[in-house]
């Protein structure tokens, strides 16, 4: 995994970047119009005796009740499922449409909307993407989904929007602490989230 650099996430793939604290992580939409689901993973230290236990993530549902924001902003932070900030958003160079509500897309997903078996998934990604850290999850957490355009309507009902972000547009993370990321170029072509279909992502990471 790479230190410092840039990661290219081809279009339907997910790629997991080990992340120093103080680090800063920024996602590109490489060709505008393309959703990235954000995971984040706090491995247990070694010598703990807890290595078997699964690693605290990001936590989509607790970063709301501590920001109470149903979409992130620059300058707020991420926190994991025991509550710990894991991630802070430095900034955004995008429409700002990020979405926490909507969990990752998985093969239950695909077969509901009729896609034909083997179809790519971001909970797929996930797990062929941790499986190079070491780390492993029995469950897929709900994840950040950056450029995702998810509008709550008044009466309460979400529209699924195409994604307005640009050609090198970029939301940028920096880590409180160390962490392991990965970043699924989503492949959902089924629901028009991805403006045009499914593209790459890049991963940028610099100190």
């Amino acid at each position: 995994m790479t230190t410092e650099g840039r990661t290219v996430v081809p279009a339907r793939e997910g790629r997991a970047v080990r992340v120093a604290a103080g680090q800063r992580l920024s996602v590109v939409d490489l060709e505008g119009g393309q959703v990235g689901d954000v995971f984040a993973f706090v491995p247990v230290p070694e010598g703990t005796g807890a290595a078997a236990a699964p690693p605290e993530h990001l936590s989509a549902a607790h970063t709301r009740a501590v920001t109470n924001r149903l979409f992130p902003e620059a300058g707020q932070r991420f926190v994991t499922d025991r509550r710990r900030p894991v991630l802070t958003l430095v900034s955004d160079t995008s429409p700002g449409f990020h979405d926490m509500l909507i969990p990752a897309c998985d093969p239950a997903r695909y077969a509901a909307l009729g896609a034909a078996g083997g179809h790519a998934s971001c909970a797929d990604n996930l797990r062929r993407a941790l499986a190079g850290t070491g780390l492993s999850v029995p469950f897929t957490p709900q994840p950040v989904n950056v450029f995702m355009r998810i509008p709550v309507e008044h009466d309460g009902r979400l529209r699924w929007l195409p994604s307005a972000s640009r050609p090198g547009d970029a939301i940028t993370f920096q880590a409180v602490t160390d962490c392991v990321v990965v970043v699924s170029a989503c492949p959902q072509d089924l629901v028009e989230i991805n403006d045009g279909g499914p593209t790459a992502l890049a991963v940028d990471l610099r100190s």
